[in-house]
């Protein structure tokens, strides 16, 4: 029988081993570690260890072999790679933060946003009012303590016994206009009788209140103060008043303002029984009597001013002070284009 060759045309096959493709995993024998590596170990006083992890690579390529690249899998070789670290991406950093933190952002720059907002001033403004209309409501007694202060310093000045209603009325008057507003008072000397009698004695007994306490230094030359004197006068015969006069004076803008307050009638009787207790001889007559007629007045009623006309001193002082505070602020903060 005639032998079968191959076909005609094809080269022969090739001669030697037949080699397959590699086999699928990484084999055991190019994985090595070293029996005397403890991954546990720390530092211990050492160098810090890189921990032992295998590093990949691809087989070299075989002559004559077809891999697949389906089944190719990477080989693993023992050792401890200490030159490549394990790294992990990195976010890029976000311009936003970095041009907040350039132009003095973070926290702080946050706040003083926040502080510089128009509409954040006036919310806080509001709340800072409410806050303040409770408290004064609960406890009244409050409001010149959270009231006091601002540029507004005002010294007052009246006689000695009346000192605590005058200055109470005169600061509500003022932080009324103001909002806030220091008010203090001093007790003044005055050298007219005790019961100024006519307009005269009444004016030149406020204005020595202020001389007094500059004479004496108790305040500097240009402080501003209100001086509050009562007095009698008759308008008309036989028809007596009572009078509050209020001078402000403000030497450092040249300010010089007077307010009267309401009157109050007065019996006849009573301005006859303070004559009669005054001396003919008395040396201050030509400016008032020695007896007040409040005193007269007093024995019958404590507040005779609230019993004659429904309205206490206090809140005579007031109402003129308020009036006086709101043309005061006018010399302060003049209309735009409008005269000082």
């Amino acid at each position: 029988m005639p032998s079968l060759g191959p076909p005609s045309g094809l080269p022969p096959p090739p001669t030697g081993a037949i080699l397959s493709a590699p086999p699928v995993g990484p084999p055991a024998s190019t994985f090595s570690m070293s029996a005397g590596y403890d991954i546990t170990r720390g530092h211990g006083g050492r160098t810090p260890q890189t921990p032992l992890m295998p590093t990949f690579s691809s087989p070299a390529p075989m002559p004559g072999v077809v891999s697949n690249p389906m089944m190719q899998q990477p080989m693993m070789s023992g050792g401890i790679d200490a030159g490549s670290p394990i790294t992990f991406p990195e976010e890029p950093e976000d311009p936003r933060v970095a041009a907040d933190t350039g132009a003095g952002g973070g926290v702080w720059g946050f706040f003083k946003g926040v502080a510089g907002n128009a509409m954040v001033k006036t919310v806080l403004d509001k709340t800072k009012h409410s806050v303040e209309s409770m408290i004064t409501t609960l406890d009244p007694g409050m409001a010149p303590y959270i009231r006091s202060g601002g540029d507004v310093d005002i010294v007052v000045t009246s006689d000695k016994e009346a000192m605590g209603e005058v200055v109470e009325a005169v600061r509500d008057a003022f932080q009324e206009v103001f909002g806030m507003a220091m008010v203090t008072g001093e007790p003044g000397q005055s050298n007219i009788a005790p019961q100024p009698v006519g307009y005269a004695a009444g004016v030149k007994g406020a204005q020595e209140r202020i001389d007094s306490l500059r004479r004496t230094g108790v305040i500097h030359e240009k402080q501003p103060v209100v001086s509050v004197e009562n007095f009698i006068a008759e308008p008309f015969p036989d028809k007596w008043f009572d009078f509050g006069y209020l001078i402000l004076e403000d030497p450092g803008l040249g300010v010089h303002l007077e307010m009267f307050t309401q009157a109050t009638p007065l019996a006849l009787e009573y301005v006859q029984q303070a004559q009669s207790q005054t001396p003919v001889d008395y040396g201050l007559r030509w400016s008032g009597l020695l007896v007040p007629v409040g005193q007269v007045l007093e024995q019958r009623h404590a507040d005779w001013r609230q019993a004659v006309a429904g309205v206490s001193r206090r809140q005579m002082i007031q109402r003129a002070a308020q009036e006086l505070a709101a043309r005061y602020k006018q010399k302060l903060v003049p209309p735009s284009g409008g005269p000082h």
